[in-house]
């Protein structure tokens, strides 16, 4: 029997782009026959036709899947929800809008049955992207690599072929803060790196802005490190030497030299550098307390409003039980 690849792609509000998507995935799939071949679209609580665009493809090529999310859960957990439905031997995960080449999946089965059980996508431009976004993504990466005990491949998405057992490893996951790239590097598994130039997107709006990238990129600090934790440690324990040598210099100073006049800017200008700090690690311990608030809750990750499986019969016959 051939091996069936998934791909698993999370869409939201993708209408402009989904037919050409779909018309450049079957273009790949169909000059890979060796395989069979399903297509888990999960539609993430789009407000477009996006749901409707893929039930039409549905109806046309019964390799297709179809999950329909109740609402909105964010990228990471429609994710996960494709994920979870993908009954491939390997599993692709790719985005709709056309950034990364439905090509280099080629190039991932190539390593993927050389033993590898990931073979992610290494970015070497971002074609489309401003200078910030490029800039912050670049200098965000290297900074979790070195604050991480996880090594986060740099310049990574979440483009990747993934085997069935590392799927299966990743599902044992059911965090409510997912921070989905970094979970990928966790579970470990032989992996290869794909490099690759990004091109822009082929048609819509992204829906990240720089509010939801830099909420992003707290999800992965915290997720993953506890290095804020110990800088308010360090720091704490560094002002409060600084206060005891301060204090003792001025009551050294008094004792010999008298009181002086007192400092008034000085004081105010302490305690609100004293204040500022507090507060500051204050708001650090309340970013992994939240987070804290939230796994304890136990909910779910997502609820599907209809799910809607590929008809596998047309295209391999059903697998014998042992």
């Amino acid at each position: 029997m051939k091996k069936l690849i998934s791909i698993v792609v999370p869409a939201y509000n993708e209408e402009q782009v989904l037919s050409l998507f779909y018309t450049r995935i079957n273009q790949v799939i169909g000059s890979l026959t060796q395989y069979d071949w399903e297509i888990v679209f999960v539609n993430d609580g789009s407000k477009d036709r996006t749901q409707q665009l893929i039930q039409e493809i549905q109806e046309s090529d019964s390799r297709i899947a179809s999950v329909d999310l109740s609402r909105n859960f964010g990228k990471e957990i429609a994710m996960t929800a494709g994920l979870d439905h993908a009954q491939g031997d390997a599993i692709i995960v790719i985005d709709a809008d056309l950034q990364d080449p439905p090509e280099l999946m080629t190039e991932f089965l190539q390593a993927w049955e050389n033993g590898f059980d990931i073979a992610y996508a290494k970015r070497t431009h971002r074609d489309g992207e401003t200078w910030l976004k490029k800039f912050t993504a670049t200098h965000f990466y290297r900074l979790m690599g070195k604050i991480s005990q996880v090594q986060i491949p740099a310049d990574t998405g979440d483009y990747r072929l993934m085997s069935r057992r590392t799927v299966n490893a990743l599902l044992k996951l059911r965090e409510q803060h997912r921070f989905m790239k970094g979970l990928f590097a966790w579970i470990g598994y032989p992996s290869k790196a794909i490099e690759y130039r990004r091109a822009p997107r082929a048609a819509g709006a992204t829906k990240f802005n720089y509010w939801k990238l830099w909420n992003f990129a707290l999800e992965g600090i915290t997720s993953f490190t506890i290095f804020p934790l110990k800088v308010a440690t360090y720091i704490g324990v560094l002002i409060s030497l600084f206060a005891f040598f301060a204090g003792a210099w001025i009551v050294i100073k008094t004792l010999v030299w008298g009181n002086a006049v007192a400092g008034y800017p000085t004081l105010i200008v302490t305690i609100l550098f004293l204040g500022g700090v507090q507060l500051l690690f204050i708001g650090i311990l309340g970013e992994y307390l939240g987070r804290i608030y939230n796994e304890t809750k136990g909910r779910p990750l997502y609820f599907v409003q209809e799910y809607s499986p590929a008809d596998m019969t047309k295209h391999r016959p059903p697998r014998r039980s042992s």
